[in-house]
């Protein structure tokens, strides 16, 4: 929500920032480039184990010391980013302006 204000790709330097890059013709291109690089990735790559846990991962980064305690700060850590994202859309469709325009 903040990069995107102040760097833009070659090519992207003419799509408007925030939410109205998905709607803009390069950015439309690039927002469904990213839509089905995730769905390979999603439905091809990280396949979930039944026989663990519905999210457990594992340790792939071979991080030490990843604790219980640990795990349970990282998702609550995604929640409150998502949080947080809902927070910066919500504003941007009630006032027109991105989430660095917000401030000024």
């Amino acid at each position: 929500a903040v990069i995107q204000h102040f760097i833009q790709l070659p090519g992207f330097e003419n799509v408007p920032k925030g939410l109205g890059a998905v709607t803009s013709p390069p950015g439309t291109y690039g927002f469904v480039l990213l839509f089905l690089v995730s769905g390979v990735l999603e439905l091809v790559l990280w396949k979930d184990d039944p026989k663990k846990a519905v999210g457990d991962f594992g340790n792939p980064l071979l991080v030490p010391g990843l604790s219980d305690d640990m795990r349970n700060r990282e998702l609550n850590n995604g929640r409150a980013a998502m949080f947080a994202a809902m927070g910066i859309i919500a504003a941007e469709l009630a006032t027109g302006k991105d989430a660095v325009e917000q401030f000024f």
